[in-house]
């Protein structure tokens, strides 16, 4: 269980959240919604106990598993399926089983009693947490999320960003956790998984917040939707359904507007009244008191909910290149015994669109890595054109300085731009006044993909690599970046599971990983985008 006493939550002047109270019980399936930016990821920080609230407290009754948006496992050498048991602490129990059983064999009086004496309370320890059952129980919770048994056996270090998040997501599902804390849990998923974990969570008996933008997994799974509005830095609590949420917000926002419009009309004609007598000495007192009542019956109303702010995103007009600005030929990449592909051979011309297609693990981001110069490839070479200028689109944020704040990020991005023009440029990304000051790593994952985005729109690349460039966005911030990929004139290589993605692209060309086999798109090609 999860209790909030009356919770408030603020980033310099801002009012994110008014002092809140609410909790969060066995059965309760909440839905946390918002537009970017109005402090979702900050909220479900501070309820896992990974932040403090500016006053107020959170108190976590019983165990939690929280998947933040941008999960950092720990150890990258230890290998994908300990790093799940750890969670129940089956991996360490299980090396000490081990430990126990080769000290009972030895010659050593001492050394072989004291492990005797300690195997029955380590094995007792073991069948409490599930034992070898665990172990198939985790193994299938991985599969359902497209972890097979090669990518368990392997080190962390050498999975994708994808690969790593579903570990964290199949650990936290396995921990048994009294309560769960999802920050978009279908990040890097792919259709089938999806469906598997919307049925999961619908069947969950436990406490959950969920963050997502995936519809359908809210319809399907909660029973309880808070929204977080960030205009009037409230919280509205609707104990409902999806479905019957959204019209009951509709009709919530209906009768503030009357109320609003009621409050309006009936302090204008107060006001105007106040006028008329205020031209005489002897009502001055009166006027004013009737001035006082018209503000007092504004205060007393809320506010209309205002439109939703949208950053306004444009690709920048790319820079003059040659024919072939970027080409690779022969590439191949490893990790340990993984081999992710082999001999992938890629040549974009100018303005040309291509979409990477592929099972989760099939090496999709990693190509793109390997092509931004982020990784090098085993084998092979990449070969940029004449005035090829890159811009690099990360799922994982990689290419934001975390420690940097959002405008020095903007000034590593284009070093010739002024002040005065960096920040118009993060205006129109919603970041103004201190949020230019403010650390990378403290924003949501929505506002650091919009940092990023910013970045490319200064960059004047004319070929851009992007991966996922849709997740961790609201319904009006993603139809803005599909209306700027249709418009862009410069080439993209995109990797997306988002089909309103691909349309927008409207790609010429196809590669399949791992078997890196080009194609013309066509719509055969459509069914793979979710699953890729």
């Amino acid at each position: 269980m999860i209790v909030a006493q009356e919770l408030e939550m603020r980033i310099g002047a801002r009012v994110l959240l008014q002092p809140t109270s609410f909790q969060v019980g066995p059965g309760d399936r909440v839905g946390l919604v918002g537009r970017n930016g109005a402090g979702k990821t900050t909220l479900t920080k501070i309820l896992a106990g990974e932040g403090q609230p500016t006053s107020g407290k959170a108190i976590q009754k019983g165990s939690l598993g929280y998947l933040p948006q941008d999960p950092r496992t720990g150890d990258l050498d230890q290998l994908a399926m300990d790093r799940i048991l750890s969670v129940r602490d089956l991996a360490g129990l299980m090396r000490k089983l081990r430990d126990a059983e080769e000290a009972m064999a030895s010659e050593d009086d001492k050394v072989r009693d004291k492990a005797m004496d300690a195997y029955p309370r380590l094995e007792e320890r073991f069948r409490a947490a599930g034992g070898y059952a665990a172990e198939a129980e985790a193994s299938q919770i991985a599969a359902n999320l497209g972890l097979d048994s090669l990518v368990l056996g392997q080190p962390v270090g050498t999975l994708s960003g994808g690969q790593r998040r579903r570990v964290e997501l199949s650990r936290i599902l396995f921990s048994g956790a009294d309560t769960l804390l999802l920050d978009e849990p279908t990040n890097h998923l792919d259709a089938d998984s999806i469906q598997w974990l919307r049925n999961f969570l619908s069947g969950f008996q436990g406490g959950l917040i969920v963050i997502s933008h995936d519809v359908e997994l809210l319809r399907q799974t909660v029973t309880k939707v808070f929204h977080l509005d960030a205009n009037r830095g409230v919280m509205d609590q609707y104990a409902m359904k999806w479905d019957l949420y959204l019209r009951q917000r509709e009709a919530d926002e209906r009768r503030r507007r009357r109320e609003r419009d009621n409050a309006e009309k009936k302090a204008s004609a107060l006001m105007a009244q106040a006028d008329k007598m205020r031209a005489k000495a002897t009502k001055a007192v009166a006027a004013q008191n009737m001035a006082k009542r018209a503000e007092r019956l504004l205060a007393d109303t809320e506010g209309v909910r205002q439109q939703d702010k949208v950053a306004s995103l444009r690709f920048p007009t790319p820079a003059a290149c040659g024919k072939t600005p970027l080409r690779a030929e022969g590439l191949s990449k490893s990790y340990g015994s993984l081999e992710v592909f082999t001999d992938v051979d890629l040549a974009i011309d100018r303005g040309s669109r291509v979409v990477i297609l592929g099972l989760n693990g099939a090496g999709k981001t990693t190509l793109l890595r390997l092509l931004s110069g982020v990784e090098d490839p085993d084998t092979g070479e990449i070969q940029p054109g004449h005035g090829l200028k890159l811009g690099y689109y990360a799922q994982e944020h990689d290419t934001l300085d975390l420690d940097a704040t959002v405008g020095q990020n903007m000034a590593h991005a284009a070093p010739d731009l002024g002040e005065t023009e960096v920040r118009k440029v993060l205006g129109s990304f919603l970041f103004t006044g201190d949020d230019a000051d403010k650390p990378a790593r403290v924003l949501s994952g929505g506002e650091k993909t919009r940092l990023a985005l910013a970045t490319l729109v200064v960059s004047q690349a004319n070929v851009l690599l992007l991966d996922e460039p849709t997740n961790n966005l609201d319904p009006a911030s993603r139809a803005e970046i599909l209306n700027a990929l249709r418009t862009y004139e410069g080439a993209v290589i995109l990797v997306t599971h988002d089909e309103g993605a691909v349309e927008a692209l409207e790609p010429d060309r196809v590669l399949l990983l791992p078997d890196a086999v080009e194609d013309l798109y066509n719509e055969s090609y459509r069914d793979l985008i979710s699953l890729a």
